[in-house]
């Protein structure tokens, strides 16, 4: 196969360095153009027709949002990366991007002396999202479908069930947990509104995603959704019409006292190299809700939430995944459904309606 070609976009000379210096070791992707702002980005972009471009948000003449709109006018499809900067200002433009159809982020190295820091910390963010992205867009027969042993038929563009083949009972759903990273934002924006104020569970959702992304992701949510959306606090009670969503760098546990379940922040080491971990909270969920978790994975890039589904079907609760075709990676939902652990494989347009559909069922046998 072709090496992955990227164009690199950013103001200074030196981030362009760093970044084509971290790309130069994997032999499998090559940068094809530079370009010093939005105005010639697009340009190198319309010329070369790369398979990925990162993209800086701050920048003369035109700046990264600006290029984006244009971008995405002219190539619908292309995966573009935000280069973004850990503060405030940056997760705001950062999920601005999301929203207008970026397909990921990554933030630019802080507090690092060395360039050879910086390059290292450049290069692990960077190069599995382009691998991930780049594989997507070159899947072919991506909505055709494919059947694995024991699980579902993942169509691109239709409703499949899984384990509902299998005789086994129905428990009402107590509690609703949720796994996205890789266009989860966007997700998370489409689907959480179309859920009812009165679902009647209480919603828990890992999204990864740094410190200070996922107040500001929070607060969006909650203007757009019927349901109450917060970035969860240590003792936060858990209940129904509030949807909590795990910090940055904070594992989500569920506690129970007095069967009072409050939700509990920790520091634990990182899971599948995350923190926030989909598995973390899948698990724990089961722990306090046994068979009436109903569990959703999201599009995103590796396999969290792939241990938690186990946990969750082993216990007697469902998962529901989203579809490789509207998926920006069918990583974590892939994972899932191939591993026969998925209810339904749904496009994320029927996703809230099968949830809604779960959480009104009574306890019957399958």
């Amino acid at each position: 196969m072709e090496p992955i070609r990227v164009v690199v976009v950013d103001d200074s000379a030196l981030v362009r360095r760093l970044v084509t210096t971290a790309l130069r070791d994997a032999d499998d992707i090559e940068v094809v153009g530079v370009a010093e702002d939005g105005l010639a980005a697009i340009e190198v972009v319309d010329r070369l027709l790369p398979d990925v471009v990162t993209l800086d948000i701050e920048m003369p003449r035109l700046d990264g949002l600006g290029a984006l709109t244009r971008i995405r006018q002219q190539h619908p499809r292309l995966p573009v990366i935000m280069f973004s900067t850990l503060t405030e200002r940056g997760a705001t433009a950062t999920l601005d991007a999301l929203s207008r159809g970026a397909s990921d982020y990554v933030t630019k190295p802080s507090n690092t002396g060395r360039i050879a820091d910086g390059i290292a910390a450049i290069r692990e963010q960077l190069v599995p999202r382009i691998r991930a992205l780049a594989g997507m867009r070159r899947v072919v027969g991506i909505s055709t479908g494919s059947t694995t042993p024991g699980g579902p038929t993942t169509l691109g563009g239709s409703t499949t069930t899984g384990r509902s083949s299998v005789s086994r009972p129905v428990q009402p759903v107590r509690a609703l947990v949720i796994g996205c990273s890789t266009g989860g934002p966007d997700a998370l924006a489409r689907l959480l509104p179309e859920l009812p104020a009165d679902l009647g569970v209480p919603v828990l959702v890992v999204q990864h995603m740094p410190p200070v992304f996922t107040a500001l992701l929070a607060q969006r949510l909650d203007k757009a959704s019927p349901l109450t959306v917060r970035e969860a606090a240590d003792g936060d009670l858990v209940e129904p019409g509030t949807v909590l969503l795990a910090p940055g760098d904070f594992h989500l546990r569920l506690g129970s006292s007095a069967g009072v379940v409050r939700a509990a922040l920790d520091q634990g080491a990182q899971e599948n190299f995350c923190r926030p971990a989909v598995d973390v909270l899948f698990r724990s969920a089961v722990d306090q809700y046994a068979g009436g978790t109903l569990a959703v994975v999201l599009t995103g890039m590796g396999q969290d939430g792939l241990i938690g589904a186990r946990v969750v079907d082993e216990a007697g609760g469902r998962t529901l995944v989203q579809n490789a075709g509207t998926s920006v990676v069918w990583g974590m939902p892939g994972a899932v459904a191939n591993a026969g652990l998925a209810a339904e494989v749904l496009p994320l347009d029927r996703m809230a309606a099968a949830i809604v559909r779960a959480t009104r069922q009574v306890a019957t046998s399958m």
